[in-house]
C-alpha cells in the first residue's frame, strides 16, 4: 500500500528562472519577505494521481533576493520590497459545474522602502484557473502561470508607481488596514453622488463636477457630458447617484454594493477580461493613475472603464460572483 501510495503522488516544481533585469538600472536591492500563515502550496488532482506544487527552492528568501542580485548587476538607488502573502493550489467544484477546476489563489505586494519608511506601489491579488477541458495536466498550465505572475510583478515594481502615503516599519505587515483608514469611499456613511475620473477620485470620494451623466428615456445612462458636450464614456471609472455606485464595464453599468470586505460588483471573467488593442496583458490594476504590472505591451492608463480585468490570466471562467475592487488598486479581486 505504501507503493502504490507514493506512486500516486508526484511533485510539480515552480522554477523562477525567468529575466528580472531592471532594464533602466533604478533599483538597487530587493528584500523578500514570506508572509504566508502556512507555507504549504497544496496539491491538485490529475486524473488518477495527484500532483504537489513546490518551489524548486524552498529558502524563497534567498532563492529570490539571488534571482535579483544574479539578473542585475548595475545598481541603482531604490530599493525595493516583495511580500508574498497567500500562494495556494487546491481542486473546487464551483455551483452548478459539473467537474471541480484545478485553481491557484496568489497574493503579492510591492513597497519601495526608504528611511525605514515604506511606500506601496502595487500588488496581485486573485485566483487563476485552469480549464479541465483544454489542459490534460492541470499543474503543467498552472506552475508557469505562478512563475509568470512572480516574475512580471517583480518588474512592474520598477516603475514605482507609488502613493503619496507612508507605512511605518512597524505597520508593513498590516499595511492594508493602515493605508485603508483615511480612504473616505470606505468609511463615510454615505457616497457623494457624481461622475468619477478614476479609482483614485472615487476612493477619496472627489467627484469631477463638470462631468453628469445622461439617461435615454428607459433611465439608463447612455453618455457622459463634460460642460454639457458629449465625452467618451470610457473616461469614467463610476457614476454615484443617490449614494449608490454604478461601475462602468464592458458589457455596461454594474451597481457596487459594499459589505465588511469592501465594495463589489456581480459578474464574471468573461464579462471583465479585456484584451489590450497591441495584444498585450496585465496584472493588477490600471486605476487611479496607478500602473499596474504589464506584460507583453505598454497599457494606455487613460481609461479606467476596464480597470481590474486581468486577460491571458487563466480560464476565462463565465462562472458569475461577487468580485470585489481591491481597495487599493481598483483592480479586480476573483475569490473564484
Amino acid at each position: 500500500m505504501l507503493s502504490v501510495s507514493l506512486a500516486a503522488q508526484k511533485v510539480e516544481f515552480i522554477k523562477l528562472n525567468g529575466n528580472i533585469k531592471d532594464k533602466n538600472s533604478r533599483t538597487k536591492s530587493l528584500t523578500f519577505i514570506d508572509n504566508r500563515t502556512d507555507k504549504a502550496i497544496g496539491s491538485i488532482a490529475d486524473k488518477k494521481e495527484t500532483a504537489e506544487i513546490k518551489f524548486e527552492n524552498e529558502d524563497l528568501k534567498n532563492y529570490i533576493e539571488k534571482w535579483f542580485s544574479d539578473d542585475n548587476k548595475k545598481l541603482g538607488t531604490n530599493d525595493i520590497v516583495i511580500m508574498l502573502e497567500e500562494l495556494k493550489a487546491y481542486d473546487e467544484q464551483d455551483e452548478n459545474k459539473d467537474f471541480p477546476y484545478a485553481k491557484v489563489k496568489i497574493k503579492i505586494s510591492g513597497f519601495l522602502k526608504r528611511n525605514e519608511r515604506y511606500y506601496f506601489i502595487n500588488r496581485f491579488d486573485n485566483v487563476i484557473i485552469c480549464n479541465p477541458k483544454t489542459t490534460a495536466h492541470p499543474q503543467n498550465f498552472l506552475v508557469p502561470r505562478i512563475s509568470e505572475v512572480i516574475t512580471e510583478f517583480i518588474k512592474s515594481c520598477y516603475f514605482l508607481n507609488v502613493t503619496g502615503s507612508y507605512i511605518p516599519e512597524s505597520e508593513i505587515i498590516h499595511y492594508d488596514e493602515y493605508l485603508g483608514k483615511t480612504y473616505q469611499a470606505f468609511h463615510n456613511p454615505e457616497l457623494k453622488d457624481g461622475v468619477y475620473l478614476n479609482f483614485k477620485s472615487f476612493r477619496n470620494q472627489e467627484p469631477t463636477p463638470e462631468y453628469s451623466p445622461e439617461k435615454n428615456r428607459k433611465g439608463k445612462v447612455v453618455r457622459l457630458l463634460h460642460n454639457g458636450a458629449q465625452a467618451s464614456l470610457s473616461e469614467m471609472y463610476c457614476y454615484v447617484e443617490t449614494g449608490k455606485a454604478y461601475k462602468l464595464t464592458p458589457v455596461g453599468f454594474d451597481e457596487m454594493n459594499k459589505d465588511e470586505k469592501g465594495f463589489y460588483i456581480h459578474s464574471s471573467r468573461v464579462n471583465l477580461f479585456v484584451e489590450t488593442k497591441t495584444g498585450g496583458i496585465f496584472i493588477g490594476a490600471i486605476a487611479g493613475g496607478f500602473v499596474g504590472a504589464m506584460i507583453g505591451a505598454a497599457i494606455d492608463s487613460a481609461s479606467s472603464s476596464n480597470s481590474g480585468a486581468m486577460p491571458g490570466i487563466g480560464y476565462k471562467s463565465t462562472l458569475e460572483t461577487d468580485v470585489y475592487i481591491d481597495s487599493l488598486t481598483g483592480g479586480y479581486i476573483f475569490e473564484k
